[in-house]
């Protein structure tokens, strides 16, 4: 990482990045609005041998960074929000995401919306392309369920959460979506990511069921080094030999232990790790508290009656109560959901 002076010149940093190319490296710039720090990618011991560039004009000192992932590490991009449809996630800005799990009619995910709206959420979701365990159970309504969305938005103003799959549906999901959603499986579909990478679109990146951190962050990495930096991290669980009392072990730790190391905000998912609706407000609870940059959970209008993980889904009617409930951890923290203040609920 090559941090240039204040005054340092367009030419001068120009001559930086020429030297970083020419000796086999990638030059990643980001210009701040009072510095502007170089990041040289390639393979360190190359780097070492080739760029002797301590002292030169407009440099005011090279870091080297040490860990496998650069582009989202502490050390070179900070603790910058990232910004969404005008939102910022991090920081002091903490993000609420909701709405159901899949997009099954018209009426139900108009109706959610308009809830989610309401309690002054950040962003809606909802699946048009489900991955689910079994083939035979209801995988999501596709390209009807992105025009769904897509009204939705219209409707409240809110921005678009939604999954991508395969690389096939990139190019119809980017026309609706404000933030890209990975799953848990395709956290290490490395071409998935570097074409996710390519859009410029935000990306919601979930935590493989067994990747260790340092991977999650890795495969981060992958999505940055395509030049979106735009990333939200997602802990949903991990899988341990819990079977019955939840779905998956949420990982609080994973938060602080994360966000030490890289600057890129983490969110959390209770709804996925609870697998059931009673756990999640606790659950959401203790994330915050830990320091998360945000939730992402499950609404319906109708859980009893839900095509996809109904039984954690908060109902509708309810999550204005949840949200007041929730919100009291996040004042705490000295933080303000970025989206606008809740409807006051009566105690």
């Amino acid at each position: 990482m090559i941090v240039m002076k204040g005054d340092a010149t367009e030419q001068q940093v120009a001559a930086v990045i020429e030297r970083i190319e020419r000796a086999g490296a990638r030059a990643h710039v980001s210009a701040g609005e009072f510095v502007t720090v170089i990041g040289a990618i390639g393979d360190d011991r190359e780097l070492i041998a080739a760029l002797d560039i301590e002292g030169e004009g407009g440099v005011e000192r090279v870091v080297p960074i040490l860990k496998p992932y650069k582009l989202v590490s502490k050390d070179f991009r900070g603790d910058a929000p990232v910004e969404i449809a005008g939102r910022l996630v991090g920081g002091d800005n903490f993000c609420l995401i909701a709405g159901p799990c899949t997009v099954e009619s018209r009426a139900q995910t108009l109706d959610t919306a308009d809830v989610v709206k309401s309690v002054g959420a950040t962003m809606l979701r909802g699946g048009a392309f489900k991955p689910r365990s079994s083939p035979y159970t209801f995988q999501g309504l596709g390209r009807e369920a992105l025009t769904i969305l897509a009204e939705a938005r219209e409707r409240t103003g809110l921005p678009i959460v939604t999954e991508v799959m395969d690389v096939r549906q990139i190019e119809d999901v980017v026309e609706v979506a404000d933030v890209i959603q990975l799953g848990a499986r395709n956290m290490q579909n490395f071409d998935l990511l570097k074409e996710v990478g390519r859009t410029g679109t935000a990306v919601l990146l979930k935590r493989g069921m067994s990747a260790t951190c340092e991977e999650w962050l890795l495969s981060a990495e992958y999505i940055a080094r395509e030049g979106n930096e735009r990333i939200l991290l997602c802990e949903r669980g991990i899988r341990t030999f819990e079977t019955g009392a939840y779905r998956s072990t949420l990982d609080i730790g994973a938060v602080p232990a994360v966000k030490q190391v890289s600057g890129l905000p983490v969110i959390v998912d209770p709804s996925h790790a609870a697998g059931k609706r009673d756990l999640i407000l606790p659950m959401a609870m203790a994330s915050v508290a830990a320091g998360a940059d945000g939730l992402i959970v499950e609404v319906h209008p109708s859980p009893e009656t839900a095509l996809c993980d109904g039984p954690q889904a908060l109902y509708a009617d309810k999550f204005a109560a949840w949200v007041a409930d929730v919100k009291r951890i996040v004042d705490v923290m000295g933080k303000v959901i970025a989206g606008g203040e809740p409807v006051a609920v009566n105690a």
